[in-house]
């Protein structure tokens, strides 16, 4: 059943509701990166527990943001896209309350679920909303609009979050999504009361579904647990371990067999797609986990306040925004191969500079590495995302460009729990070490710490409390080289990647579709510009 339409909206209304889209766009991912900054109160303020497991509540919501794509592409064909985004925002002011209230982590991490899972449904159906009120000739304009929205909450999202955490306190980061939220449903809903939508009753594949959700949420979990639980050592790790090998074949024949899959597979049969995606998936996972990884450290291991923090990242939004507003106007016959090529090495090249940082009291060194990661970060997405969907055409182009869009998420996720894994094995690694050179057990003839403790106690200084206090630079330094460890290790994989984005097609060799592929791309054009 098809209901018309109404028409555009125009004048204050179109400009209000210009705003409340973008707020509401910009408030679920403020959120994906605010939490970061907030991390330290977190785990202080729920029953003082480690920051591994508070890192659950970031990991999980990222999750429940992925999987709420497939769901929200199928309920927006039953009850429409605005009414979807309303009840969605709704959802997520009662999550929001709910993570605001929690006193435990029981509590804390399935509001957190709920809160990405609902954020996740608003975006893929905000997008749709606001571009139905432009006309084709302004489409691209708001797009950008958009582009930039989602672009900066992932900058400035830091010292904003860090300045709420220490001046009002974590909670009310969460707090003050609710007023917003239920805002930001209520004009919506006013703005487009009355509108009718084109009814799609759909299959929705649910089995392929629940073995997605279930493969990713079981990944997810041995990630987070293992560092704590030793790992395969822990009954129920191993148990997940062995559903998750069962399931993942299980996974891959059910959607290859199915008509309608929730995840479609053959995809990676185009060598374009799997090596964007590759590229996409690596590529963030590095960069998501490194920046998550990298806050916290600032203010557990050097003692920032996490307003400081937050404002080491200030910088990159310098140049991300005019260099993402200056990729989506580059000629069409580039080859996306070489522009892919220069944004890897460059993140490699500013990677291994963040890697060589060794002073934990100089803040201004952090700037210039910091704003060279926002020029690269400000076109990392446009020349992959292209590659990716060079040679698909129509529904399978915009399916191609969900599921980037999708893989991109979920590594992110898996991304923060890996570089924390590389901070746990190489931190006692680079303790000993220190330890063996300073302690005179590497070479018996040299103990410069026996030597420099024995003058600091002749000198009138109690003999344990300096033993103490070298015991603690050697384990801020330990834990430094480790998180210069994490840089550099990802500074060569984006060398691999630069090498891998020319195993793929040319994309100035366009292909040559149909009439009818031609018609079908110039309609999924505006989904695919912003995944």
């Amino acid at each position: 059943m098809t209901i018309a339409y109404a028409k555009r909206l125009r004048g204050w209304r179109f400009i209000l509701f210009n705003v409340v889209l973008s707020l509401g766009h910009m408030i679920v991912l403020f959120n994906v990166g605010a939490y970061i900054a907030l991390l330290p109160h977190v785990a202080g303020d729920l029953g003082g527990v480690l920051f591994s497991f508070t890192t659950w509540g970031q990991t999980y919501f990222i999750i429940a943001l992925a999987l709420a794509f497939p769901i929200a592409r199928w309920l927006s064909g039953f009850v429409g896209g605005y009414r979807l985004f309303v009840a969605a925002f709704v959802v997520y002011a009662f999550a929001s309350y709910l993570c605001a209230v929690s006193d435990t982590l029981g509590l804390f991490v399935p509001a957190r679920i709920l809160l990405g899972f609902s954020g996740g449904v608003t975006l893929y159906t905000g997008q749709s909303l606001l571009l139905k009120e432009y006309s084709d000739q302004l489409k691209m304009l708001g797009l950008g609009i958009w582009g930039l929205v989602t672009l900066m909450p992932f900058t400035i999202s830091f010292p904003i979050g860090g300045l709420i955490a220490d001046e009002l306190g974590w909670r009310y980061l969460f707090y003050l999504n609710v007023p917003l939220a239920l805002a930001i449903a209520g004009i919506t809903g006013s703005l487009l009361a009355g509108r009718g939508f084109e009814h799609k009753p759909a299959y929705f594949d649910g089995i392929g579904f629940a073995l997605l959700a279930l493969i990713l949420g079981g990944v997810q979990t041995i990630l987070n647990q293992g560092n704590d639980v030793d790992w395969l050592d822990s009954p129920l790790l191993s148990t997940l371990l062995i559903v998750l090998l069962v399931a993942a074949p299980c996974f891959i024949i059910w959607e290859l067999d199915e008509a309608h899959p929730v995840f479609n597979l053959s995809l990676f049969a185009h060598r374009n797609f799997t090596i964007g995606v590759i590229c996409l998936f690596m590529g963030f996972l590095s960069i998501q986990g490194l920046m998550s990884v990298f806050i916290v450290q600032l203010q557990v291991l050097l003692g920032y306040s996490s307003f400081l923090a937050g404002m080491a990242y200030l910088p990159m939004i310098l140049l991300a925004v005019p260099v993402n507003l200056l990729m989506h106007k580059l000629p069409q016959g580039l080859d996306a191969r070489l522009l892919a090529c220069l944004n890897l090495l460059g993140f490699s090249a500013t990677f291994f500079w963040i890697g060589l940082f060794d002073d934990p009291g100089s803040f201004d060194r952090l700037f210039w590495p910091m704003l060279l990661l926002g020029f690269f970060l400000g076109w990392f997405f446009t020349p992959l995302t292209k590659l990716t969907l060079h040679g698909l055409h129509g529904d399978k182009q915009i399916r191609a460009a969900e599921e980037a869009g999708f893989l991109r998420l979920a590594a992110g996720a898996i991304g923060i729990t890996l570089q924390g894994v590389v901070l746990f094995r190489r931190t006692p690694f680079h303790r000993l070490d220190l330890a063996d050179h300073f302690g005179g057990r590497q070479f018996a003839s040299i103990d410069a710490m026996q030597g420099f403790s024995s003058r600091l106690a002749t000198a009138g200084l109690d003999k344990s409390r300096v033993n103490g206090e070298l015991m603690a630079v050697i384990k801020q330094q330990s834990t430094l080289l480790a998180l210069n460890d994490a840089f550099l290790l990802a500074s060569y994989l984006f060398i691999g990647l630069a090498g891998l984005v020319w195993l793929a097609s040319p994309t100035y060799q366009a292909p040559h579709p149909t009439p009818k592929q031609e018609q079908a791309d110039i309609r999924s054009e505006e989904i695919i510009e912003d995944l």
